[in-house]
């Protein structure tokens, strides 16, 4: 087993049936055939819509198509001199031309309004794919325009391909690491990504060598001591300095600490409300560019619930 290869390049899916989406989401692309509307792909990152949109271009379509980086290229410009040039030119075999707009949540204002009018304008010839981890950060105008899917792959489908990436590469999985691979999917999915990443650093000689998930049910007590207390200032920076006893895992640590006062005997109406406060930080968490200023600022709440 080479270790310095990428298992997250060497197992890119290459075709549809690689990829871990719904049945329901393979179909929908599949009825598509070879002429597919405006598409947006959303999901948070390392879930497979980049993926996804060079198997359509590449695999399912065999088209021209041009890759932009949205999130790098994000001006009026690259509109200007790369999109609209692309869009103007006619394809090798006649047929339709596609456009990868990489993180287009990362597209400027302007560059978006201006893109919305190339999708009209250039339709019959040229059809864009859209990818973006952050629907909101995407004008409504764009939204409108195309076909939207969500890829969300499960976590059964995460540690199917996880289990499937051990066994090509021959790595010796023991029973009890079988447990702990399904602990550290519950962890990381739906970033597939990160699994495959996480699950290859713990591959040694052949042999998969994974440590139990940390828990943090004792660090959530100190936690809720500090709210209680409205002792947030210190709780922050001992966190801080602290970070590597929850791997950074802000948003982890915010579940972790829904569960754990989900458990505590504390009079309902209380315990309640900060379940909604925390959720509500759970779901702002896929807007947020800081997970630990989002959590401080969960903690700052928590303070105020009565």
């Amino acid at each position: 087993m080479l270790l310095n290869n990428l298992w997250i390049e060497k197992y890119r899916p290459a075709t549809l049936s690689d990829l871990c989406i719904t049945d329901e989401t393979r179909k929908i692309i599949e009825g598509f055939g070879k002429n597919i509307p405006h598409l947006l792909l959303t999901s948070q990152a390392g879930q497979g819509k980049t993926s996804l949109a060079k198997i359509i271009v590449q695999n399912i379509l065999d088209c021209d198509y041009l890759y932009i980086n949205a999130s790098d290229e994000n001006g009026i410009d690259t509109v200007r001199e790369k999109i609209i040039s692309f869009s103007r030119m006619k394809s090798f075999d006649g047929g339709l031309k596609v456009i990868i707009l990489d993180e287009v949540d990362g597209f400027s204002k302007p560059a978006q309004d201006a893109l919305r009018n190339t999708m009209e304008e250039y339709s019959a010839t040229t059809r864009f794919i859209l990818t973006g981890n952050y629907r909101h950060k995407i004008k409504p105008s764009l939204q409108s325009r195309c076909q939207s899917l969500t890829i969300r792959p499960s976590l059964r489908d995460c540690l199917a391909r996880c289990l499937s990436i051990l066994k090509t590469e021959n790595v010796v999985v023991a029973a009890d690491q079988k447990k702990l691979l399904v602990e550290l999917g519950k962890l990381h999915c739906p970033d597939l990504r990160k699994c495959i990443n996480e699950m290859q650093k713990y591959c040694r000689g052949g042999v998969l060598n994974l440590s139990k998930q940390p828990d943090n049910s004792g660090l959530c007590a100190t936690i809720y001591d500090h709210i209680v207390a409205r002792d947030s200032l210190s709780l922050r920076k001992y966190l801080i300095e602290n970070d590597e006893i929850f791997s950074s895992e802000w948003e982890h640590l915010l579940s972790d600490l829904l569960n754990f006062i989900y458990k505590i005997s504390i009079d309902d109406s209380k315990k309640k409300a900060m379940i909604l406060t925390i959720a509500d930080h759970l779901e702002k968490s896929s807007r947020v560019n800081d997970q630990e200023i989002n959590f401080f600022a969960c903690v700052l709440n928590l303070e105020n619930v009565d």
